[in-house]
Parts: C-alpha cells; sequence; structure tokens
C-alpha cells in the first residue's frame, strides 16, 4: 500500500466524484480509478458503491477513511519534523558547565531558547570541568561548554562569555577577611582547600600556579568535589582557597572573598563548541546566546 493510493481514497472519499478528485489531486481521471482499483485490488474490498450518477463510501470505505486520514497526517508530520529539525527548530542540545558562577549564564540561555525556539532541548551536566568539557566536544558527548583556557584548542571554537578575577577566600574571623586586596605571598603559610586534580580544573590550575609564581607550594589540606564544598570547609575554618570572584559570588555570608594584587591574571569563560559541527539545532542555540551572552572584552 502506497502513500500516493492513500491520498487518491481519501481525496474521493471527501469530494465523492472521480473528476473533480483527479482535478484535486492534478492528475487525469483514468490513472485515478486505476490507482483505486488497485488500492482495493490489495486490500480485498470495495471502497465505493459506484453509480452513472453517484460515487459514495461502502461499508469498508466508512471504515478505512479515518485510518486513511491518520496514516496521510503521520507522513505530514515526519515530513515537518524533518523540515524543522535541518533548519534548527527541533533538536537536542548536550550543555555542559562546572561551577555555581555559570548557572546563572546557563539560564539565561536555556530559558531565551525555550522562548525563542521551544522545540529545542536541553541535557544539562553541571559537573563538567575545563579539560572534561574540551575533550567531549571533540569525541561528541557534549556540545557546548562553558570553560576557561589560556590557548585554544584546536577544532574548538567560541567566545568569552564573562571576565573573572582571582581572589583568596577566607572565613569571617580570618585575619585577612577585612582586607581590600591581598598579595598571594601573604598566603604561605595558609592551609589550602582545592579541587581535585582530575579531572583537570583550571581553577585549580590557576591558584596552585599563583602560589608557585609568589615563591611557594601551597599545602593542600584537603580535596573537595565542587566549588560549594570548598565553600563549607572554608566556611568552617579548614584552611582557605583561591578561587575566582565569579565563583566566590555564590558562597553566601560564611566565606570572605578578597581580591588578590594580581591585575594581570584575569581569565575569561568561554562558550565553546566544536568548529566543524553541523547541527542546525546547535546553531540556533548559538544565534540566541550571541544576544543572551554578548561578547566580553
Amino acid at each position: 500500500m502506497e502513500l500516493s493510493q492513500i491520498r487518491a481514497f481519501v481525496a474521493v472519499a471527501e469530494e465523492l466524484h472521480f473528476g473533480r478528485a483527479a482535478e484535486r489531486l492534478g492528475m487525469a481521471q483514468p490513472p485515478l480509478s486505476r490507482t483505486i482499483r488497485a488500492l482495493e485490488t490489495e486490500l480485498g474490498a470495495s471502497l465505493f458503491q459506484r453509480t452513472t450518477r453517484s460515487v459514495s463510501l461502502s461499508s469498508a470505505g466508512e471504515a478505512f477513511y479515518e485510518p486513511a486520514k491518520h496514516m496521510l497526517a503521520t507522513q505530514q508530520a515526519a515530513v515537518e519534523s524533518v523540515h524543522r529539525s535541518s533548519s534548527g527548530q527541533i533538536g537536542r542540545v548536550r550543555f555542559g558547565y562546572s561551577h555555581p558562577s555559570s548557572r546563572h549564564l546557563v539560564a539565561a540561555l536555556v530559558a531565551a531558547s525555550e522562548e525563542n525556539n521551544p522545540g529545542v532541548s536541553f541535557q544539562l551536566e553541571s559537573r563538567v570541568y575545563a579539560d572534561e568539557g574540551l575533550e567531549r566536544i571533540m569525541d561528541g558527548t557534549l556540545d557546548l561548554a562553558l570553560v576557561r583556557w589560556q590557548q585554544r584548542p584546536s577544532l574548538i571554537a567560541g567566545r568569552p562569555v564573562q571576565i573573572e578575577r582571582p581572589c583568596v577566600a577566607v572565613p569571617p574571623g580570618h585575619p585577612l577577611a577585612k582586607r581590600s586586596s591581598v598579595d598571594v605571598a601573604e598566603l604561605s603559610e595558609e592551609r589550602f582547600i582545592f579541587l581535585p586534580s582530575r579531572p583537570n580544573s583550571n581553577l585549580r590550575e590557576t591558584g596552585m600556579r599563583l602560589c608557585l609564581d609568589a615563591g611557594f607550594a601551597p599545602r593542600v589540606v584537603q580535596e573537595a568535589p565542587d566549588s560549594q564544598s570548598i565553600a563549607a570547609l572554608v566556611g568552617a575554618g579548614m584552611g582557605v582557597t583561591i578561587t575566582f570572584d565569579s565563583v566566590a559570588a555564590g558562597y553566601g555570608s560564611d566565606v570572605v572573598a578578597v581580591p588578590l594584587n594580581a591585575d594581570n591574571e584575569t581569565t575569561k569563560l568561554y562558550l565553546a563548541y566544536r568548529l566543524d559541527h553541523h547541527d542546525a539545532a546547535l546553531d540556533s542555540v548559538l544565534d540566541i546566546a550571541e544576544a543572551v551572552l554578548p561578547t566580553v572584552r
């Protein structure tokens, strides 16, 4: 049974006239009659009662009419779905990010996409650090990620959407808590809490490098799996951490963030994706991101 046969049957069933149905379908009447006869032969039943003056549906035709319309509607929906997918109107974007500082950016982009292109859905992953995010964009398990880098990796495209500056997070009663700024060298005797060394985090690497550049190796007394856990440990007085101001903004009142005297150490957060991707849904999200997450300089 072919869709052309179903389409011919529905046209005759609605017109109840072979001539008008043929005109509606843009074909001659004899081929239409042959198409209907072939369909009846395949079904083993007469679909129409024909006289020299009228055409009407038989009982078999009446039974077949609604399923036939459903088949045509399903076919049309399938075609429209393909067109919408190829134009980026439907699809799924896998979006990775890590720190709390990223969440408001993620939320803004997802909400704007839902408003402007509701057929695109997101799969969000909230513990994706820099190296992992870039690797997963390359292997195709992520489409989009918010990551930090010092040098853009090959085959990765992206633009900066947030500028971040380093600070030290200390408990409220710490001697440095009331300072307006701190030199990294002043932290040489502190106990540090950092993210794990794996998966690699640009945040941890920045903190470690600042300490080494200041002439000391940080004494790491505890690693924690995420920024919220680090904030809780710092607030409990276990140690301090070097972080970014955007991350520390989500720490809460139990932690005080003091800027570091490191004017040349600003970091940019990039909205990254694979340069050679061929995903229309991702393109539509990137178009929306141009307005929602403008490029920072």
